[in-house]
Parts: C-alpha cells; sequence; structure tokens
C-alpha cells in the first residue's frame, strides 16, 4: 500500500461513497430536504358546544413536554416544529381527551407535513365531534380521521 496512486484511488472510492451515501439518505428521507425549517402547528376546540366539559390536550415534542390545557370552546394551543439537523425524529404527538373519547394522534410529522402544510408553513387542526380535520389555511379543512 505504498504505491500513492494506489492511496489516491481508496481515498477517492471512500469520498464518492460517502456522497452517495448522504444522496441516498435524502432521497429516502424527504423530510431532511427541509431541515432546520419552522412550521406553526394549532388545534382547535371546534366543537359546538362543550362549555360544560373542555377538551383536554397534552403534547410532546422529540425534545420534551410540551405541556398541556383544557380547552373550551374556539381555544387553541399552538407551538412552533422544527426539523431539526441533529434529531431527524420530528413526531409531535398528542393525546386528546372529551368526555369518554380518548385520542392519540401525530399533530406533526415531518415526512407527511412538510409538504401539505404548504408555503405558510402552517399545519392547523380543528377538533370537532365527529374527528379531526386539518389544514394550512384554516379555510378548507379535511377530515384526516375519526376519534374511534
Amino acid at each position: 500500500m505504498n504505491n500513492p496512486k494506489i492511496i489516491l484511488y481508496v481515498l477517492f472510492v471512500i469520498s464518492l461513497t460517502i456522497n452517495l451515501t448522504w444522496i441516498i439518505f435524502l432521497l429516502v428521507k424527504p423530510e431532511t430536504m427541509s431541515l432546520g425549517e419552522e412550521y406553526d402547528v394549532r388545534v382547535i376546540n371546534n366543537f359546538r358546544d362543550n362549555s360544560s366539559l373542555p377538551l383536554v390536550i397534552w403534547c410532546t415534542s422529540p425534545q420534551g413536554d410540551l405541556g398541556g390545557r383544557a380547552l373550551q370552546e374556539g381555544d387553541d394551543f399552538g407551538w412552533t416544529a422544527k426539523i431539526d439537523i441533529w434529531s431527524l425524529r420530528t413526531e409531535y404527538t398528542c393525546t386528546m381527551k372529551w368526555n369518554l373519547k380518548r385520542k392519540r394522534f401525530e399533530a406533526f410529522k415531518g415526512s407527511r407535513d412538510s409538504d401539505r402544510c404548504g408555503s405558510t408553513k402552517k399545519c392547523s387542526w380543528s377538533v370537532r365531534e365527529d374527528g379531526f380535520y386539518f389544514s394550512s389555511d384554516e379555510v378548507y379543512w379535511t377530515k384526516d380521521f375519526s376519534w374511534l
């Protein structure tokens, strides 16, 4: 291995392998394309009449607890989600409780939401009696899932 040409060739192959690995990683993990970007996440209590029974929400992030609140009609709970280069886990999970119903869901997931939150980078959830609705503009809502 004293031949300088062989040493250069080995270094070239190692360098090429590292670069190709990063390219493949970026293609397989689309959320890494927007590392460091921030998204506004908001969960809104849109029940019609639950003045006597609040919607209880408790959320966690990759860094730890975001805390919780009891939301009355029209109240919201929000935070900024960040796709971090050091922690590729981008799941922000919330547990919702209303009356006898309980639901745990991913309020923000980088691989799912980095595109659908749009150029505004707003990811809003409207929680209603019949389920959970998503919107990137808080005008048009799409039902993502039910309580069950």
